[in-house]
């Protein structure tokens, strides 16, 4: 199986991120999901074959399941601008046009759950982000009510867990509030159609923008398995880590290892490695019924 590691268009380069290449198409940007994948804020030397048309995939699947909620800079694959017809077959299902806008600097993390740095957090001081919660939480617990839990946005290094009032002073008031109420409409509607298909959507991330309208909309992805994480329902047993159908499995594998300080390089994968991850992103698409 041939993976995409990289793209190299004929179109000015808006950004490279850590898996999308975004090119400027003017008023639109083209989006292009490669095979990278990251970890620890450090891309790996080996691609995930079809991570890219499956993460593609399922963004645009929950662009449009959550329309409703929040209007979104998604323009669909099929409605492309002429300049990009000669380049289709290259760009087939990796590839979306969307809405040039103007990113807020933060993360919208809803966490249902507890996990990860929120896990962390809660062990030192009983709250995550500043929100407080109950005592006597074991690892993988139920929160009482999903908790929103920003970040900033790091161009470079690691993103920083930060309170709603940290927000506030970064975005304003009226927009860190309507943020946090759209995330939390986001992460409901995810958690209650992923629970149908048995599947816990612990915790994930969204990012916002600004038309040039000034209007919030939905950017970057959208309840993917880059960008979330998600359990099978049927193995959760609080006080360890569930089975999951994301990047967890990757991180685990790069704990283990005895020499890696989380610096670049990267450690190479082993194929069970990145067989693995593919395994469990393309069995997420499918329990969504997303083809890829």
């Amino acid at each position: 199986m041939s993976v995409q590691l990289s793209t190299s268009l004929p179109f000015p380069l808006f950004r490279r991120g850590k898996v999308r290449d975004v090119y400027d198409l003017g008023s639109l940007l083209l989006i292009v999901a490669t095979d990278r994948i990251s970890a620890f804020d450090c891309i790996m030397p080996e691609g995930i074959p079809d991570k890219g048309r499956i993460l593609t995939a399922v963004a645009s699947h929950w662009f449009q399941a959550t329309a409703d909620l929040v209007p979104n800079h998604f323009r669909g694959q099929a409605a492309w601008p002429a300049e990009l017809e000669g380049y289709r077959a290259e760009l087939a299902g990796r590839a979306v046009v969307v809405e040039k806008t103007q990113p807020l600097p933060v993360e919208c993390v809803v966490r249902g759950y507890l996990a990860g740095s929120g896990w962390k957090e809660y062990q030192a001081g009983g709250a995550v982000c500043g929100v407080p919660l109950p005592a006597g939480l074991r690892l993988a617990d139920r929160l009482p009510e999903p908790i929103f839990t920003p970040a900033t946005k790091a161009e470079e290094g690691h993103d920083e867990n930060i309170s709603f009032e940290r927000m506030a002073d970064l975005v304003g008031t009226a927009v860190a509030e309507q943020l946090r109420t759209l995330s939390l409409a986001l992460y409901q509607r995810g958690a209650a159609l992923a629970a149908e298909r048995g599947i816990l959507l612990a915790d994930t991330k969204f990012e916002f923008g600004l038309d040039p309208a000034g209007e919030l909309l939905l950017i970057d992805e959208a309840l993917t398995p880059d960008s979330s994480r998600y359990w099978l329902a049927d193995r959760w047993a609080p006080g360890e880590n569930p089975p999951s159908l994301d990047k967890q499995f990757l991180r685990d594998y790069l704990e283990s290892l005895p020499g890696w300080d989380k610096q670049p390089p990267a450690p190479h994968l082993p194929a069970s490695v990145v067989e693995g991850i593919r395994a469990r992103y393309l069995d997420l698409a499918s329990r969504f019924g997303i083809t890829v």
